[in-house]
């Protein structure tokens, strides 16, 4: 049975890998008791006993998990920031390119950044065909829920006597030095970061992604992204949806609870909106990292995951 580790199992992101996989039987989760849960000795010694761990643990301690693991056999997934431009990491977004066969045969996989994520979604594929030039200076704009925040943000949203400012969305990320756009330009393969604007809403979780794109920027059509997205993200757990079930409208919130993601094109033939929706928990977060988990162990990749 795989031995299974979460270093960092009380925050938001731990919590959740916890929950999706307490219920599986193929695997046996290693849990530290409250006293001694940061302790070094203790993690360098459940890290050692496991199979794979998950970080889900700021920067600085997630450098000194993998320092504590050297020389173990530990394959690691790092849902923190640190690692994911590092030399020897491998980035877990396996349904672009060709990610998934390096994240099966990887001992070190770096979780993507939520927001990143989307952006990623929707701009890779455009940059790997020669749609879009890699000096272009992108636009985003994504909106997230508050759980995004950990639990000090989760704790100021849910406080009954809260700022009246919580009341409405806010941006944020306003020096244009937000932790995910190394990332985000490094992964893509895009010369420069993109403007990047985040808000955060009176939600709990959810989150909408888009980039915006002239005629003039593309090499090719909308029609020719739908059909380009219809071919990259023919399995996994990234789709492309073309409805419009929500009409004129289109929710952060819509895959909430879920692991999943889902990329759009819209707008028109001049004025493109490429727009992805997926959990800031799920697909962001947690969903990504035990959809790694699952490839380094061979089975289903959606296994434990809530999909629709």
């Amino acid at each position: 049975m795989t031995k299974i580790f979460i270093d960092g199992s009380a925050g938001t992101t731990g919590l959740r890998i916890y929950e999706r996989l307490e219920q599986r039987a193929d695997l046996e989760l290693i849990r530290l008791p409250e006293e001694t849960r940061k302790d070094p000795a203790a993690r360098r010694e459940a890290l050692f006993a496991s199979d794979i761990a998950f970080l889900c643990l700021p920067d600085a301690a997630a450098v000194e998990a993998v320092a504590l693991a050297q020389g173990s056999k530990t394959k690691i997934i790092d849902t923190s920031t640190a690692h994911r431009c590092a030399p020897g990491w491998v980035y877990g977004f396996p349904e672009i390119d060709g990610r998934r066969d390096a994240i099966a045969a990887s001992s070190r996989i770096a979780n993507p950044g939520c927001h990143a994520s989307g952006f990623i979604a929707l701009v890779a594929p455009l940059v790997r065909a020669g749609m879009l030039d890699r000096d272009e200076v992108l636009s985003c704009f994504s909106l997230t829920g508050y759980s995004g925040g950990g639990k000090s943000m989760i704790a100021d949203y849910e406080n009954p006597d809260r700022n009246v400012l919580l009341d409405a969305p806010r941006q944020y990320g306003l020096s244009q030095k937000h932790k995910h756009l190394p990332e985000m330009a490094a992964v893509t393969g895009m010369n420069a970061d993109p403007l990047f604007c985040p808000i955060v809403g009176d939600f709990y979780a959810g989150m909408e992604v888009t980039v915006p794109l002239a005629a003039s920027q593309l090499r090719g059509t909308s029609d020719d992204i739908r059909a380009l997205y219809r071919e990259t993200y023919a399995g996994g757990l990234v789709r492309y949806a073309d409805d419009d079930a929500e009409g004129a409208f289109l929710s952060a919130g819509a895959y909430a609870g879920r692991d999943d993601m889902e990329v759009r094109v819209l707008g028109n033939d001049d004025r493109i909106l490429l727009v992805a929706r997926y959990d800031n928990l799920g697909k962001g977060a947690s969903g990504a990292a035990i959809q790694n988990m699952n490839i380094l162990l061979g089975c289903d990749e959606a296994e434990g995951l809530v999909v629709g």
